[in-house]
């Protein structure tokens, strides 16, 4: 056994995963990663809406496949009596519940904090929402882009002439993930802590993570600077605001990002360009000063871009150790060898249902403990797949009281 394949430091935690979409089953995902046992209550029949998003062939995406990977998938009716009970059977022997439904959802099937807590006195409740379980919008529905939008994310991507754009991927659902993740383990570490010694109040034992909070704490110092220094930031494109000279330059062949705003960096760049006349300039020895004449610094590193292919410019601005990089498509991360050096690209055959498809490349698995990506141990399951097993080996049914239980809410939902 490799040292990859040994580590595990969630080993012998359960977590029970309510959530649909993107947000919760991120950090479900992230604690199955790395040893946690979760267990992925989904809908009959239908099973988790993501199941069908970017669908190109078959009933399972490639994108569930990839967010709900080291889980298990059970099959379990919400809106049935029956289907709470064995909710709540599984929050009874769980360590964390993970939910991602709009505030009072839990609490209208019957399933809400105290409810859970007289289950399982111990048990973390990990919550994600729009915008948190309290305040004046707290019951309002929203997704990741609404969030995006109100935290103050937004408004800082795009260029300044034009309105606000997004990013690729669903970037507010997937850091509100990460706290959860991360509140989810704080609170298992306290609880480990103070086994024995001090109770842990219920309320301090809820994470309540809002998505627009999340865009919020990464906007940097948006609104230290506004309240400070009356500063109203816009957007830059491919800047950063009060830093340069770092921008996406054209080449001949194709576009670098390239770094070059720390001040010693800044004369070695200016030296690789032709340019040591703007190295010296007593005018551009800050990255303020520099910013303000960022458009004349971009023209001029522009033009001497234009002049290489990516790669002839990437081995001028290598040598002289100034941070460049390519602008990567799929198909160049699948290709490189830093990627694969680390295992952060691992394959599998996937089915459809219909066919298999060979060889499928998925993102490894982050933080890299022992040097390489842990080893992916399965991709996001089939609709169901675990139920059986689940009720048999959790709960201790015994294998005619799961088929029944099976059986029936398959005919519900009939």
């Amino acid at each position: 056994m490799t040292i990859n394949s040994a580590v595990a430091p969630l080993q012998g935690v359960r977590v029970l995963e309510l959530g649909n979409y993107i947000a919760a089953p991120t950090a479900g995902r992230m604690l199955a990663d790395f040893g946690a046992e979760v267990i992925k209550v989904e809908r009959p029949r239908t099973g988790d809406e993501l199941r069908n998003w970017r669908l190109y062939a078959g009933n399972t995406s490639m994108l569930y496949r990839t967010i709900n990977r080291n889980k298990k998938s059970v099959v379990i009716d919400l809106r049935t009596q029956e289907g709470r009970q064995l909710v709540l059977e599984l929050a009874a022997v769980s360590d964390v519940v993970l939910e991602n439904f709009r505030p009072g959802t839990l609490e209208k099937w019957g399933l809400g904090p105290e409810v859970l807590h007289e289950a399982n006195p111990d048990l973390i409740l990990t919550r994600i929402s729009a915008f948190g379980q309290t305040g004046p919008m707290a019951s309002r529905p929203g997704f990741a882009a609404v969030a995006e939008a109100f935290g103050g994310f937004r408004e800082l991507v795009g260029d300044p002439d034009r309105p606000p754009v997004r990013v690729g991927v669903s970037i507010g659902d997937t850091i509100a993930g990460l706290y959860a993740a991360f509140g989810s383990v704080m609170s298992l570490f306290e609880r480990e802590v103070k086994r024995g010694k001090t109770p842990i109040p219920l309320d301090h034992r809820i994470m309540d993570i809002a998505l627009n909070e999340a865009m919020l704490s990464v906007t940097e110092s948006l609104i230290p600077d506004h309240t400070a220094f009356g500063i109203q930031r816009q957007r830059t494109g491919g800047r950063m605001e009060g830093i340069a000279p770092s921008n996406a330059y054209l080449c001949i062949d194709g576009s670098i990002v390239v770094a070059g705003n720390g001040d010693s960096i800044f004369k070695r760049f200016m030296d690789v360009i032709g340019r040591p006349d703007l190295g010296n300039d007593p005018g551009l020895q800050t990255n303020a000063d520099r910013w303000e004449r960022r458009d004349e610094l971009d023209q001029a590193i522009g033009e001497w871009a234009q002049g290489f292919t990516t790669k002839e410019a990437l081995v001028v601005l290598d040598a002289a150790d100034v941070p460049a990089g390519p602008i990567y498509t799929a198909a160049d991360i699948i290709a490189d060898d830093q990627y694969a050096a680390r295992d952060m690209v691992q394959r599998f055959d996937v089915s459809t249902g219909e066919k298999t498809i060979p060889n499928v490349a998925f993102p490894g698995i982050i933080p890299v403990i022992g040097g390489k990506s842990l080893t992916i141990r399965n991709l996001g399951p089939d609709l169901g797949a675990d139920t059986k097993e689940v009720l048999e080996r959790v709960l201790g049914k015994t294998a005619e009281q799961a088929d029944s239980l099976i059986g029936k809410m398959e005919m519900d939902t009939v």
